[in-house]
């Protein structure tokens, strides 16, 4: 058994064809993180939604500062009740043949990087269960620079942590005891969050509503779709207040007729001008095709 296992990490992460960490992690483009944070929950989570990742969206937590959002790849890890044996088994392997110092938590914080948000399955414990405190929590902000932490479980030090603006973390409580009866079982392996289930090399999208993972092979096209509804709901309010359209055909699949109306707009409008790397002919396509097979009009676009 080993802690943050690069074998295990890309056995885990097949899909994704991308850059990866030393560790095996997936490195999702800085400049999809960037574009991630003007994107909305929703947003995120219709493209997961529609490919079957049912089980992403955690929202019953509480946060440490409500307003901002929160962007990062996601470093997992595992707690599970202590038990002898096993408590002083695997902290010794860790410092032994490992290296590491410190309690399990420090091993994680200490392993975070640039745009990392700690992603931890507590097993719902907040008395003598608070992963970070004031220390940490600073830890975590100097390493990750924005990112931050997902705690199913407890911290500590709300009153410091709360000053550290840079960071955001999700948490199901409060409580003043420190960290302790506790073992963790895994680093970077798959780790549930309530009713979600996150990997390591995750996108994690932080809300006001709480928390999604989007997997690393996904993050690109669900950032895309967003960034496309956003430039075309954009549109129709500027055609329906001009009365070009009516809420219906605005609502519907598009026709090539509207959609080609859409491109000539998107192409010109100082409205449009941070969207432009974005292409349409596979929406022009199927426009097109709908047009031909004299497809319904009834449908909701979405």
């Amino acid at each position: 058994m080993k802690f943050d296992n690069p074998e295990d990490i890309v056995q885990l992460t097949p899909l994704w064809e991308g850059e990866r960490f030393p560790n095996g992690r997936p490195k999702v483009p800085a400049d999809v993180l960037r574009r991630m944070r003007k994107i909305t929950l929703e947003e995120a989570w219709g493209p997961l939604w529609n490919r079957g990742y049912a089980f992403q969206f955690e929202g019953d937590l509480k946060i440490v500062h409500p307003d901002q959002i929160m962007v990062g790849r996601a470093v997992t890890a595992v707690m599970v009740p202590q038990r002898p044996d096993l408590h002083e088994t695997l902290l010794r392997y860790g410092h032994e043949q490992e290296g590491r110092k410190g309690f399990f938590n420090q091993w994680v914080i200490d392993s975070l990087v640039e745009d990392d948000v700690a992603v931890v399955d507590m097993f719902d414990k907040v008395h003598l269960g608070t992963y970070v405190g004031g220390n940490l929590s600073t830890a975590i902000s100097t390493r990750t620079k924005r990112g931050g932490a997902v705690i199913w479980g407890g911290i500590r030090d709300n009153q410091q942590v709360s000053q550290i603006d840079n960071i955001n973390i999700y948490y199901r409580g409060s409580d003043p005891t420190a960290i302790a009866e506790v073992t963790m079982t895994g680093m970077n392996v798959p780790a549930r969050i309530g009713k979600a289930i996150c990997l390591p090399g995750d996108v994690v999208l932080g809300t006001p509503a709480g928390v999604i993972f989007i997997p690393p092979h996904l993050a690109e096209l669900t950032v895309v779709q967003a960034e496309k509804s956003q430039v075309r709901d954009v549109f129709g309010f500027v055609r329906l207040r001009e009365g070009v359209y009516t809420t219906a055909q605005i609502d519907a699949p598009w026709t090539t007729a509207l959609m080609r109306d859409f491109v000539t707009w998107f192409e010109s409008d100082p409205a449009a001008e941070a969207y432009r790397h974005l292409t349409w002919e596979k929406e022009l396509e199927d426009a097109a095709k709908r047009d031909a097979e004299g497809g319904s009009r009834h449908d909701v676009r979405l």
